[in-house]
């Protein structure tokens, strides 16, 4: 009995990891009349076909399979797999008619509106942010008071909600039309841009762990305030919401300039869409309050806990403001912030977030342990996540902000002409990759697809060619991305085409995807 269930459980390990393993990806792609058969092997494996209609094929495993048949020659095909350890089970896999492909502009307008609801969404999140501000929280009772007098009521908590949406929004379009799309793409990867945001980052960083306090002129917020009492209707309401905005600026302005310039060149409502998404987490409590006024006495008060949020907003604001250096940094060549350095600084910002947090937690209610314990576990968790990044790892967390890591295992030119040139010399395809320092989906397709290994398996038929459009050297980037606009039509990044050696296009362009399976069906080779 002993030797029976020996012998299973030896069996039982294979038997699952025939069912589970899936070594081979088939896809088809129409042409006209034709299909194209294509099957990716996974690194290791080799495919042998089993049986395909009326087709022979030898015993001998391949690496690769590639055919194109009529419509009507189409049949199931039976297959297996091997690596140098075992066998999958034989499989069937047949083609079915597939939906119309998108075009690359549908491809363009779907990423498009990802972007957008990325946008809105860290809006939301800043938003969220900004009311625990020492600037914004104690703003509440103001309200409060102030809608008490009116007498309150639901049409004037709406209207007061409405109205700092409209400011907010409204400065997102008037930030669009200012500068414009195209000018604020410019904007967002401008040395002098970049580092402005940099510094302010850091100096508010600095304020809020209290070495010196940020506030605009007094006058500002008690003229409004003046005012908006002394002023009826819709107008009292207005310029009460006006107040708000001017009072919280010292904390709601790095927040709103880190949204308009992560939004640049997203789109023309990407300003507005971020704005939005601020506005109504912003607008939202203070809606509430004024509707509800009772509930101002269940609210915690104004107290060290708000101390407590400024420094963890500082330690947050150091870590964010290394991007726009680092995106500069890059444009420029200066090489003053290596991928290894920026992850160094950013575990010493989580670090300090937890330790900071811990310094004193044993002083504080048994409430607020709870709630610093819900920020300590995750900051410590992160920082520790981030240090195998110092060598080499990929944290892919961070793969936005980060400067991008060396993905190994490939040549790559960045000159369009010298590496259509190898091409030519080796009569190998072509990859173009249109991309950009200050590009996040970029980097973020880098770490999730590029640096997949099936994905690096089969960019070694090809000649990989890397055009940054925002690289500020000699002119480089412009003309990197007059190549995009006028040879290939497109102004968006990240963007893939494939050239066979002579440089003709042989499949539509690739945009932002997360998919190594969907990248990899889309490569002719």
């Amino acid at each position: 009995m002993k030797r029976i269930l020996g012998i299973l459980l030896a069996v039982l390990p294979m038997m699952v990891a025939a069912q589970m393993v899936q070594p081979v990806k088939w896809s088809g792609e129409e042409m006209g009349d034709s299909v194209r058969l294509k099957a990716v092997i996974d690194p290791g494996f080799h495919m042998s076909i089993i049986e395909f209609g009326d087709f022979e094929y030898d015993d001998e495993y391949v690496d690769s399979f590639v055919v194109t048949l009529a419509k009507t020659e189409l049949t199931p095909i039976r297959f297996n797999a091997c690596d140098d350890k075992m066998c999958t089970a034989p499989e069937v896999w047949e083609y079915e008619e597939a939906s119309p492909k998108s075009s690359p502009e549908g491809k363009d307008l779907q990423s498009g509106s990802r972007s957008l609801w990325l946008i809105f969404l860290l809006g939301l999140l800043g938003g969220l942010l900004a009311i625990f501000t020492p600037c914004v929280w104690p703003i509440i009772p103001m309200t409060v008071s102030f809608f008490l007098k009116k007498g309150g009521g639901l049409k004037d908590a709406v209207l007061y909600g409405l109205s700092i949406v409209i400011l907010y929004v409204g400065l997102g379009l008037l930030v669009t039309v200012l500068f414009g799309a195209s000018a604020l793409n410019d904007l967002s990867t401008n040395a002098v841009v970049n580092i402005i945001f940099f510094l302010i980052l850091v100096i508010f960083a600095l304020s809020f762990f209290g070495l010196f306090e940020i506030t605009l002129p007094d006058s500002w917020s008690t003229a409004l305030d003046s005012k908006a009492r002394s002023t009826g209707g819709f107008l009292s309401i207005l310029l009460m919401a006006f107040t708000l905005v001017i009072v919280s600026f010292s904390c709601t302005g790095p927040i709103i300039g880190t949204l308009l310039v992560e939004a640049a060149g997203k789109s023309l409502l990407a300003p507005a869409m971020g704005m939005l998404g601020f506005a109504i987490a912003l607008a939202l409590p203070f809606s509430l309050f004024a509707m509800f006024p009772q509930w101002l006495k269940q609210a915690p008060k104004s107290g060290d806990w708000m101390t407590s949020f400024k420094v963890v907003l500082a330690f947050l604001e150091l870590a964010l403001s290394l991007k726009f250096l680092s995106v500069a940094d890059m444009a420029y060549g200066w090489g003053i912030l290596p991928r290894w350095l920026f992850i160094a600084i950013w575990i010493v910002c989580f670090l300090g977030i937890g330790i900071y947090l811990i310094w004193d937690i044993w002083s504080v209610s048994t409430p607020r342990k709870i709630i610093r314990a819900i920020v300590i576990i995750p900051s410590l968790a992160f920082a520790f996540y981030l240090v195998p990044g110092l060598r080499g790892a990929p944290v892919k967390a961070i793969s936005a902000f980060a400067p991008p890591m060396e993905i190994e295992g490939r040549e790559v030119f960045n000159d369009y002409e010298e590496g259509l040139a190898y091409a030519r010399q080796t009569g190998k395809p072509v990859i173009i990759d249109f991309t950009g320092y200050g590009c996040v989906n970029c980097r973020k397709m880098e770490a999730y697809v590029l640096d997949n290994d099936s994905v690096k398996a089969r960019l070694q038929n090809y000649v990989f060619i890397e055009l940054f459009v925002d690289d500020k050297r000699d002119g480089i980037g412009d003309r990197n991305s007059a190549i995009q606009r006028e040879q290939f039509g497109s102004n968006a990044q990240p963007y893939y085409v494939q050239l066979d050696a002579y440089g003709t296009q042989i499949a539509e362009p690739m945009a932002f995807i997360t998919d190594p399976m969907e990248f990899i069906n889309w490569l002719k080779y």
